[in-house]
C-alpha cells in the first residue's frame, strides 16, 4: 500500500519537527512531534509551530524522541508486506530515512521499503492542505491530489 508522506523542519536542511503518513486506504494516520531544535527559525516559529496540535482528539501531539518515533514507525509499517512512501519533497524522504537510523550502523526494525518522488510543478501541498504546514494535513492533502490525479 501506498502511504503519503509530509513533515516538517526547521527550515531548509534544518531538524526534524514533525511527520505524518496517511495510508492510501483507511483511516489509520500517523502523526509525531518530535522535540523542538533550540534555535527556531522564524517562519517557522510563525507558520508552523502554532499548528503541531491542529489534529484529530486522541492523537498524540507530545514530543516524543527520534528513537521512538522510528520504532513507532516501523510498528506501524509492520503489516505491510509492501509499503510505498509517497511524498512531493525529496527533503521529506531525506527525513524520514534520515529518522530510521537509529544509532551507528543500526536501522528500525522492519521489512523493505520502497518510495515514490511525486513531481507536482504548481500544486503546492501546504496549499491546499486544510491546516497548511501541519504535517498530517499537508499528507492528506498529498493523498488526496494524487488519487484525484488518477481518476
Amino acid at each position: 500500500m501506498r502511504y503519503f508522506l509530509d513533515t516538517e523542519f526547521n527550515s531548509f536542511g534544518g531538524q526534524l519537527i514533525s511527520i505524518a503518513l496517511v495510508p492510501e486506504f483507511g483511516d489509520r494516520e500517523y502523526y509525531a512531534v518530535l522535540p523542538l531544535p533550540e534555535d527556531v527559525h522564524p517562519w517557522v516559529v510563525e507558520h508552523v509551530i502554532p499548528y503541531l496540535a491542529s489534529v484529530p482528539f486522541g492523537m498524540e501531539t507530545e514530543q516524543l524522541p527520534p528513537e521512538m518515533v522510528a520504532r513507532e514507525i516501523a510498528d506501524y509499517l509492520d503489516d505491510d508486506s509492501d509499503p510505498v512512501i509517497v511524498a512531493d519533497w525529496p527533503e521529506d524522504i531525506a527525513h524520514f530515512c534520515s529518522l530510521l537510523v537509529t544509532a551507528p550502523a543500526e536501522v528500525a526494525v522492519f521489512g523493505s521499503l520502497r518510495f515514490e518522488f511525486v513531481n507536482s510543478p504548481g500544486y503546492s501541498t501546504a496549499e491546499n492542505s486544510q491546516v497548511p504546514h501541519n504535517a498530517l494535513h499537508d499528507a492528506r492533502a498529498l493523498r488526496s491530489f494524487v488519487m484525484d490525479s488518477l481518476v
